[in-house]
C-alpha cells in the first residue's frame, strides 16, 4: 500500500491477520508497519554500503508524529547517502546511553554492583543499605565526580552532627568499595577517593556491654513486648472471626511473638555477630550435643567455630524451634530466604527499654565482657568469638582487674 503518512492517513488504517506496510509516497524508503495486533511502527528501508537491505526502526504511533517521523527519516536517509551506517551508529549511541546512566554513582549501584554484591558480599543488604542512607544525596553525579572534596565535605558535617569515627570510617568504606569496583570494571579510568583515608581509631575499640540492671531491663521488656503482641493478634484474630475475615497466624501458646527475642537473647548467650545469627542454618545447630556451628563461609574471619550453648541459649533454641517449623534459616524472612535486617524493630526495643547508646553489636562485648569477669581466659574468649588475632580481644582486658591484682601482688615484698 502506497500513501503520504499524515494524521489522517494513519488514523484511517486498521489492523489485518497479516502485517502489512503502508510506504509514503514522498521519502523513499520510508514506512510505516501495521501488525495484527493494532501496534503501528515507522521504518527506514535502505539498502547498506554491502548491498543489503536494512530496517531502521524509528518509533511507535502515539509516541511520535507522522511529521516528526518523517523528518528523522529524512535525516537518517541523508547520513545513508553519506556513507554512515545508521544501524551502528544507533547501537554505539545506546551503548552511550546506557554507559551513562551506569556511570552515575546511583547508576553504577542499582544496575551493576547490587547484583554483584548480592553473590560475593557476605554484609552486601547492609553495605548497599548503608550508602543509600548515607549517599542517595549523590547518586545523581558521575563516579568520577565522587572525589575526595565531595567526602572530605561530608565526613566533616556527619563528625559535627555527633556521628562517631568508627561509623564515618564504615560509611566511607560502603562507598569506597563501590568506587573500586568501578575503577576495576573500567567504567571510570581511575579512583578519585584514592587518597581518602579513614580516620585513626584507638586500636581496642570501644567496649559498651549490659550491666546488670540494664540486662534484667531488657529481658523484661522483650517479654513484656511479646505478650503484648500475642495478645494484639489474638483481640485481632477474633474480630477477624466475627466478621468472616481471613484469619493471621495464631500466636496462642507460643512463647515468642515473633523471631526479635530469640535472636537478641541468643545473641547475647553465644556472642555471634549479627550476620552470622542471620546465616545461622538449623543445620548448623546441635540440641543433643548443646553445640552450635558457625560455619566458615558466614564468619567475618572465614574459619568456622564450635559454640556450646549454655542453658539460656538451649533453651531459647529448643523453644524457637517448636515455634518455628520450617527448616532452612533458624531466623528467616518472611518469604522463607535469609533475613536482611531488624534495625526498626531493634530501635524500638533499646528506645522503648531506655537503654542508652547500645548498639545490636554491643550485646557480643556483652558476651565477651561477661566471660572475663568470670575468669574466663581471654584466647578462649578469641576462639569464642572468632577473632583472628587476639590483639582484637585484649580490648576486654581491662575487666579481668582480679587477675591483674593478683599479679601485681605478686611483687609484694
Amino acid at each position: 500500500m502506497i500513501a503520504k503518512l499524515t494524521n489522517r492517513t494513519v488514523k484511517a488504517l486498521r489492523p489485518r491477520n497479516k502485517p502489512y506496510d503502508v510506504r509514503d509516497t514522498d521519502i523513499k524508503g520510508f514506512l510505516l508497519r501495521v501488525s495484527p495486533s493494532g501496534n503501528m511502527t515507522y521504518y527506514l528501508q535502505y539498502r547498506n554500503v554491502d548491498g543489503l537491505q536494512k530496517h531502521y526502526r524509528i518509533r511507535t504511533v502515539g509516541n511520535i508524529t507522522p511529521v516528526q517521523a518523517r523528518d528523522i527519516a529524512e535525516k537518517k536517509a541523508g547520513e545513508i547517502a553519506n556513507g554512515i551506517d545508521i544501524q551502528a551508529h544507533k547501537k554505539i549511541q545506546r551503548k552511550e546511553a546506557e554507559r551513562s546512566r551506569s556511570s552515575t554513582l546511583g547508576g553504577f549501584l542499582n544496575k551493576r554492583y547490587r547484583e554483584w554484591a548480592s553473590v560475593h558480599l557476605k554484609d552486601s543488604f547492609e553495605n548497599i543499605k548503608r550508602i543509600e542512607r548515607n549517599f542517595s544525596n549523590l547518586f545523581a553525579r558521575p563516579l568520577i565526580e565522587v572525589n575526595s572534596w565531595v567526602i572530605e565535605k561530608w565526613r566533616s558535617e556527619r563528625l559535627k552532627s555527633g556521628i562517631s569515627k568508627v561509623t564515618v570510617n564504615r560509611d566511607v568504606a560502603a562507598v569506597k568499595a563501590v568506587i573500586s569496583k568501578a575503577v576495576e570494571w573500567e567504567v571510570i579510568p581511575y579512583n578519585p577517593l584514592a587518597k581518602v583515608k579513614p580516620f585513626k581509631i584507638q586500636s581496642l575499640g570501644r567496649v559498651r556491654y549490659l550491666t546488670a540492671s540494664e540486662e534484667a531491663t531488657l529481658k523484661k521488656y522483650l517479654k513484656v513486648r511479646d505478650i503484648k503482641i500475642i495478645n494484639e493478634r489474638a483481640s485481632s484474630n477474633k474480630w477477624r472471626r466475627g466478621r468472616g475475615y481471613e484469619l493471621l497466624p495464631d500466636l496462642i501458646g507460643c512463647k515468642y511473638a515473633d523471631h526479635i527475642t530469640p535472636i537478641v537473647l541468643l545473641g547475647l548467650n553465644t556472642g555471634l555477630r549479627k550476620g552470622e545469627l542471620f546465616d545461622l542454618d538449623w543445620s548448623d545447630v546441635n540440641l543433643k550435643t548443646k553445640t552450635l556451628t558457625v560455619q566458615g563461609k558466614t564468619s567475618k574471619s572465614g574459619e568456622t567455630r564450635y559454640i556450646p550453648l549454655n542453658i539460656d541459649a538451649l533453651n531459647i533454641l529448643k523453644q524457637w524451634r517448636g515455634q518455628c517449623k520450617n527448616n532452612g534459616y533458624v531466623f528467616p524472612a518472611k518469604d522463607g530466604k535469609r533475613l536482611g535486617t531488624i534495625q526498626v524493630p531493634w530501635e524500638n526495643v533499646i528506645k522503648d527499654s531506655e537503654i542508652k547508646n547500645f548498639r545490636f553489636h554491643d550485646l557480643r562485648h556483652s558476651f565477651a565482657s561477661k566471660l572475663v569477669m568470670k575468669g574466663a581466659p581471654l584466647n578462649t574468649v578469641r576462639e569464642l568469638l572468632g577473632h583472628g588475632d587476639l590483639k582484637t580481644t585484649l580490648r576486654y582486658a581491662h575487666l579481668a582487674s582480679d587477675h591483674k591484682a593478683d599479679a601485681v601482688a605478686l611483687l609484694n615484698s
